[in-house]
């Protein structure tokens, strides 16, 4: 299989035509080798429009998803990201110039992409994802659906900060982008803001 012409493919096919305009966010996306981002026994399946199983119950987001989720957060290089169960995401946001964290709860997970991650050079760390590592992010991208946002994820950002998720209620998943507008407010008294964006 030609992955390089698989990359293209996807980005023309699932990105750019959903209207996903950032050429960062393309070039990043024809770079990462999502391949490697998946169960060796799923490789098949990780340019596909679905979601794809990397090890336990974590999934690749499609890249559609992924790349609506960047172009709303506003990735700018030098920042530095936190991806909370977002390997795949974490590739993407190293090849735009910024510096990334790859946070798991689960180790499996890195025994899977562990290597490509270290090769794009995100520091990856383990520890229940309602705790984020760090603090004073500039970033924080999920590529997971969440009933209800972790207070804790809102602390971790910087004043300004943004983040991005995907808010699920039962089978139907919205995507947000949350900015955090002051220092000492919390995510319980709406320190951290929806900014609405289409996912359409």
């Amino acid at each position: 299989m030609d992955f390089t012409a698989e990359r293209k493919a996807m980005v023309d096919s699932q990105v750019r035509v959903n209207d996903v305009t950032n050429h960062e966010i393309h070039m990043a996306m024809m770079a990462v080798p999502r391949e490697r981002y998946c169960a060796p026994d799923r490789i098949f399946a990780a340019y596909s429009d679905a979601s794809v199983e990397i090890a336990g119950d974590r999934k690749l987001m499609p890249a559609r998803d992924v790349s609506k989720l960047l172009q709303a957060a506003d990735a700018r290089e030098g920042e530095k990201a936190l991806a909370i169960a977002a390997p795949y995401a974490a590739a993407v946001l190293a090849r735009m110039g910024l510096t990334v964290t790859a946070q798991e709860s689960d180790a499996a997970v890195f025994e899977v992409v562990g290597e490509a991650l270290a090769e794009d050079g995100v520091t990856t760390a383990v520890a229940p994802l309602d705790a984020p590592v760090g603090e004073g992010w500039d970033l924080i991208v999920c590529e997971g659906g969440v009933a209800a946002l972790p207070e804790a994820w809102g602390q971790a950002l910087r004043a300004g900060g943004r983040l991005v998720v995907v808010e699920r209620r039962g089978a139907i998943g919205k995507a947000a982008l949350y900015v955090r507008a002051a220092k000492a407010c919390r995510v319980a008294n709406c320190s951290i803001h929806p900014r609405p964006f289409s996912q359409n």
